[in-house]
């Protein structure tokens, strides 16, 4: 299910974060998995996509707590971004 800005805990966070790694990278939509309790947010930057996934759990700690969390964040976030196999060429 396709979520808006204000409906994913601690957006404003993985936005600010996805920005510290690459300010070139958009956040085009975030979906709920209701199978697996993730958020999945994506990411496109020029013409490629990378799709990341965040537990629920782990957002809801972010917006609630702090530190610790958002340095658990920011290792997941660098892990997807920086890694070619998430980046796929979008077809023309």
């Amino acid at each position: 299910m396709q979520l808006s800005e204000d409906k994913v805990p601690a957006y404003e966070v993985v936005k600010e974060k996805i920005e510290q790694i690459d300010n070139t990278i958009v956040i085009a939509r975030v979906f709920f998995m209701f199978d697996t309790f993730t958020y999945r947010f994506q990411l496109f930057k020029k013409d490629k996509m990378c799709m990341v996934e965040l537990p629920k759990k782990l957002l809801d700690t972010v917006k609630n707590d702090g530190t610790a969390p958002q340095m658990q964040l920011v290792n997941i976030l660098n892990a997807y971004v920086e890694s070619s196999d998430c980046w796929n060429e979008l077809v023309k």
